[in-house]
């Protein structure tokens, strides 16, 4: 048993500087973490809250042959007025859907109203056309990526 105790007392003299070292950094971790958990709980987050709004028409049941494409529209209308929100969806296709083309007062292009571009012009800067000519006459070019 003498013997046994001397071993241990030999190998702790040997590595004393190792483990110190050691016990000195799970006491470093330990703190750490104590010191975390106790922030972590003085704080108080609010949770973050993220808002979708959608408008859908609701489609009779009497409508049912036609009702994927009206529901196609209403979503579309409804991602329209989510991509500019201070613009309502109705006022914004009412205006597009009038024009055969449109542009903006800030480009020299046009497009289809149903043209992903065309949904990024703002209602007070829409020119509306009524066809290619009128569109060429009064300096406007083809969009590349809507007309072809």
């Amino acid at each position: 048993m003498a013997e046994i105790y001397e071993k241990i007392k030999q190998f702790f003299k040997k590595n004393e500087f190792r483990i110190a070292l050691f016990l000195g950094l799970i006491l470093v971790a330990t703190i750490s973490f104590e010191a975390g958990l106790i922030s972590a709980k003085n704080k108080q987050n609010s949770p973050l809250v993220i808002e979708k709004i959608t408008q859908i028409k609701n489609l009779s049941s009497e409508g049912a042959s036609g009702s994927l494409s009206e529901a196609q529209n209403s979503v579309q209308e409804a991602k329209d007025g989510i991509a500019s929100p201070n613009i309502p969806a109705q006022n914004l296709s009412a205006d597009k859907q009038n024009c055969a083309y449109v542009g903006s007062k800030n480009s020299n292009k046009y497009h289809m109203p149903t043209c992903r571009f065309a949904k990024l012009i703002k209602p007070k800067n829409i020119v509306c056309f009524s066809s290619v000519e009128d569109a060429t006459t009064k300096g406007y070019l083809p969009d590349k990526g809507c007309i072809k």
